[in-house]
């Protein structure tokens, strides 16, 4: 290391080069105390160094911990710049580069944890009015590119005005790693059609042009915590519709949710038919479910008698009531015969006594849609191989 000297001040020096001190006694003649070079001279006080500006962004966004690693970039450029060039602010600096690797690791322990999902929670609170991310239940929107092909646009509007879709359910998407696009395609599918009836709870009232859509998260959004499935109702051929889809316990009065919660039983029942191309000699699953069906048709009967029905109700319920008695019958005949022919025969004839139109007294005393959906209209079979189609 060289050691540098600093020439001495101008005036009378002593030996080795000191400039003596002066010290006058006070009131006696003489000159003022001698300062050659003034009060910031380079024997009085020196003026303060320069706090430098870097320290005080990286303590800044240390105390933030919004952005981590650019506070702790930002304290280390700091920490070179005051050593270089003497300047003030190396405690900002060093309180920047602390904060934000704690930060940091914060932020890595939540992303790994899975705790970044309240963040993205709060993002999606926070979203913008026109995003997809910023959907809910219940919301009706509309969309640049209505609901074909890919948009992350969509802005929320009142139900009674011009919509391109309806969201009707949010489904939580399970795991911690991105399950890939073919497995939220299936996912997405089956849960918003489970979820469908729920929001929908008169399939009726449904018109026959709706179709199920979904905003399923993409690999990007997924990595800040997006696990839902937003799933919507919109029209197949791409036009907008107006009016509230919804037909649940926020829209429907409590004998229009009891008479649709004991027709569901009965629904559900016959959802659950076997898969079958063409009817076999094997029908002991038919048969199974043929006795389910009878369990399903004697449950819905008893809601229906276990509820106080308005006047202009009862009579046709009664009259429903009745008709159910005849198909619980017949779905018992069916579940009861064990020779496959016999058994085609016994089921056909519980399917026409479980003949849907039976209903539409009721529904119109309960203010309900009338009018059967095409899916419950029979469905032809398709003829197994080398049979001949009629």
């Amino acid at each position: 290391m060289r050691l540098v000297s600093i020439p001495p001040p101008a005036g009378p020096q002593s030996e080795g080069g000191a400039q003596p001190p002066y010290f006058p006694h006070q009131g006696a003649p003489g000159p003022a105390p001698y300062f050659p070079y003034g009060l910031y001279g380079p024997y009085g006080p020196r003026p303060p160094a320069a706090v430098n500006g870097v320290a005080i962004a990286a303590l800044v966004f240390g105390v933030l911990c919004f952005l981590p690693a650019v506070g702790l970039v930002l304290g280390l450029i700091a920490l070179s710049q005051i050593k270089r060039r003497g300047e003030r602010g190396k405690g900002m600096a060093v309180a920047g580069v602390t904060l934000s690797s704690l930060g940091l690791a914060l932020w890595t322990v939540a992303l790994v944890t899975g705790g970044a999902s309240a963040f993205w929670e709060g993002f999606r609170n926070g979203a913008r009015s026109d995003s997809v991310l910023s959907l809910r239940t219940g919301d009706c929107f509309t969309s640049p590119g209505g609901l074909e092909g890919w948009t992350t646009e969509a802005l929320t509007v009142d139900c009674a005005d011009e919509h391109d879709g309806e969201v009707f359910a949010l489904v939580a998407v399970p795991g911690s790693d991105f399950p890939g696009d073919d497995s939220l395609v299936e996912l997405s599918e089956d849960r918003c059609y489970e979820r469908r009836s729920a929001y929908v709870m008169d399939g009726w009232s449904l018109p026959e042009e709706i179709g199920v859509y979904y905003f399923a998260p993409s690999e990007q959004s997924w990595s800040f915590g997006d696990r839902s499935v937003a799933c919507v109702l919109g029209r197949e051929d791409g036009s907008r519709f107006s009016g509230s889809l919804r037909k649940d316990a926020t829209t429907l009065d409590v004998h229009q949710l009891a008479y649709l919660k004991a027709a569901e039983v009965l629904n559900a029942a016959l959802d659950e038919v076997p898969a079958s191309d063409y009817p076999d000699d094997d029908v002991s699953d038919d048969r199974e479910w043929a006795g389910q069906v009878e369990e399903a048709v004697t449950e819905q009967v008893r809601l229906l008698r276990a509820h106080t029905w308005p006047e202009k109700a009862r009579e046709p319920v009664d009259e429903l009531i009745a008709d159910l008695g005849e198909a619980r019958a017949a779905w018992g005949r069916a579940a009861g015969t064990a020779a496959p022919d016999s058994y085609w025969i016994r089921e056909e004839e519980a399917w026409d006594a479980t003949d849907p139109s039976l209903s539409i007294t009721v529904r119109e005393a309960l203010g309900l849609a009338t009018s059967p959906p095409a899916y419950d209209e029979e469905v032809e079979r398709e003829p197994e191989a080398g049979e001949m189609e009629v």
